[in-house]
């Protein structure tokens, strides 16, 4: 038993799920899912080979579905993570479609007691592929119950309370857990170990997000040409979701304007007119930025600091601001905070000031 539990990194109970960032909802470049992208799923790729980017995820997924299929098992437990909007729900719904099985989704803060777990596991189909959203969000009594039927596909229940009280072991069919969290540091160490194939989903480059726009333009209709095509992938914050938003936009000024081609010049019109600048970044992006550079002298500050000043949730900082910022390295994150870097004084068209000893020390870190 004590090899099933471990430490839970603490997160705040009160933290909204992955999908529930309010303040970033409205934004046009944020990576989480909103109503609008309801659409989105039409422009799904159904296979493997139509997935576009995430190359050494897809390649090794294609083995292991490959094998698994030809030893007629249930795929090994796969966990994916990184930032959202990456393609981590189409990836596990092309896993089940690959592997011909059944694909059920749920969420980790749906599901509230052991027996809604039950009740999703014992109508699984042999090698059915069962997706669990914001994995990290399950309470750890849900864990308990999880783990036993990750393992050896065995059900752990207590019917009963007191000393009626009895335990049911329930059999249950071999079956492929997908389980998907864009924190996977709050993820319990037991269940994290329990996920056979760890996959992380990175950014997608300019040139692969152009292939996404192209298809995405031919699917809606939008005469789209291949410097306006580059134009939206460039400021797509290397998000797919983001550069199937920003299409969508910029394909409703075309339409207003009756514009026959959309080029360069009607993209960067258009991402002018949404305030999304050159790198993808947004009025949220610049005003985070400045207010490190002009009140923080650049940093080392807290995010706790930064979020009370721009009244934003820490994790609206955190899972959606921050991730882009610090990949593209205009904001660095050390052990005492915050920091711009250089790329970013200069997108913000300031001088960049000579590092302080104790600023370097935190660099070298």
């Amino acid at each position: 038993m004590s090899g099933r539990r471990g430490r839970r990194p603490v997160a705040d109970p009160a933290a909204p799920a992955d999908g529930e960032h309010p303040e970033a909802s409205t934004r046009t470049v944020s990576p989480v899912r909103s109503e609008e992208d309801a659409a989105e799923a039409s422009l799904r790729p159904q296979t493997l080979a139509e997935f576009v980017g995430q190359q050494a995820t897809r390649e090794n997924l294609a083995v292991f579905v490959q094998a698994t299929r030809a030893r007629g098992e249930a795929l090994d437990h796969v966990l994916l993570h990184g930032p959202p909007g990456l393609g981590k729900t189409t990836l596990a719904q092309i896993v089940a479609r690959e592997l011909g099985v059944g694909f059920r989704a749920t969420s980790g803060p749906v599901i509230q007691r052991a027996g809604d777990l039950a009740a999703i596991l014992t109508n699984l189909q042999p090698r059915d592929v069962l997706f669990i959203d914001e994995i990290h969000r399950l309470q750890p009594a849900i864990e308990e119950v999880l783990y036993p039927a990750m393992e050896d596909f065995q059900l752990d229940l207590i019917i009963g309370e007191g000393p009626a009280a009895r335990s049911v072991r329930i059999d249950l069919s071999p079956f492929t857990l997908v389980g998907a969290t864009t924190r996977a540091g709050l993820l319990a160490t037991p269940l994290r170990d329990r996920f056979g194939i760890p996959l992380r989903l990175v950014f997608y480059t300019p040139e692969e997000l152009e292939l996404i726009v192209r298809r995405g333009a031919a699917r809606l209709g939008v005469p789209l040409t291949g410097d306006g095509a580059a134009e939206i992938a460039r400021r797509s914050r290397g998000t797919p979701r983001v550069a199937g938003r920003l299409l969508r936009r910029v394909r409703d000024f075309a339409s207003v304007e009756g514009v026959t081609k959309v080029d360069r010049a009607m993209a960067d019109t258009a991402l002018n007119r949404l305030e999304v600048d050159r790198l993808g970044l947004d009025a949220m992006d610049r005003r985070y930025l400045r207010r490190i550079a002009e009140h923080h002298a650049g940093g080392p500050v807290g995010v706790e600091t930064l979020a009370a000043a721009l009244a934003e949730a820490r994790d609206t900082l955190e899972d959606v601001v921050e991730p882009f910022l610090i990949q593209e390295g205009l904001v660095l994150r050390t052990s005492r905070g915050r920091m711009l870097g250089e790329p970013g004084w200069r997108h913000l068209d300031l001088p960049v000031p000579a590092r302080q000893p104790d600023q370097l020390d935190l660099l070298r870190e």
